[in-house]
């Protein structure tokens, strides 16, 4: 495995410890820079997507999260991070649609794998809920179909993908889409998981605002986020264009 991500490693030799820091700082940098250009560019988008979750949440709607393979596990962390309190106390309501195996494979085995997500979130979704799709490339088909049974249902459709987004930016299929641009699945998830952190503080702030009387007429918070334009707010998120 070692020689599969270091090649030069299975040549030993005595600078293969140097070679091996070197290059694991390297991807640190490249992870680094990654996240802040991302969080840089999409500052604004993260902050209109936060009040229209807020607004959900508000109405008493609740978090499903879905992916695949690695995605699916971010999926878990996503949805067990609402759960978590953040400010107040609060806990925001969550579900992880890859948590169940025997649901997943009952319908994968019964039905077909591709409607995995969609069977779920027709069953459990409500007008109001909130979907949010994880996917590195933008093309899985069970997160396509997914997202299309969610905005059929009324649910507030996030997606996350890289690289050129794929299908999921092609056909338009969330309403609020967040596209990391690299064509390394490590590099993607890395910045994906610290745009789900940046998201679930800005909810947060979002619901604090509303509660301190800060609500614009249609339920949009008066405040930013903390993203002010041409800035960098107190999470760290720059509000460059999109």
């Amino acid at each position: 495995m070692t020689g599969a991500l270091y090649p030069f490693a299975a040549a030993g030799g005595d600078t293969t410890r140097e070679e091996l820091v070197m290059s694991t700082a390297a991807k640190a940098a490249e992870s680094v820079e990654l996240r802040l250009r991302v969080l840089e560019r999409l500052g604004p988008s993260l902050a209109a997507c936060a009040r229209a979750m807020a607004t959900a949440f508000r109405a008493g709607g609740t978090l499903l999260a879905f992916g695949n393979g690695g995605s699916s596990t971010d999926a878990q962390s996503v949805a067990q991070l609402f759960l978590t309190p953040g400010r107040g106390g609060r806990r925001l309501p969550a579900i992880s649609l890859t948590g169940d195996s025997a649901l997943l494979t009952a319908l994968a085995n019964d039905v077909h794998f591709d409607v995995v997500f969609a069977r779920q979130l027709t069953a459990l979704g409500r007008r109001g809920d909130i979907a949010l799709a994880l996917s590195t490339s933008g093309g899985s088909a069970n997160v396509l179909r997914g997202l299309e049974a969610a905005r059929r249902a009324g649910l507030v459709t996030v997606g996350f993908a890289g690289s050129g987004g794929g299908r999921m930016a092609a056909e338009r299929l969330a309403d609020h889409l967040f596209v990391v641009p690299s064509s390394s699945v490590h590099r993607i998830q890395e910045a994906q998981a610290t745009l789900c952190h940046v998201l679930w503080e800005l909810v947060h702030q979002a619901l604090a605002g509303a509660e301190a009387g800060g609500v614009q007429a249609g339920g949009e918070e008066a405040s930013d986020g903390g993203l002010g334009a041409g800035g960098v707010g107190a999470d760290g998120v720059g509000a460059g264009g999109a």
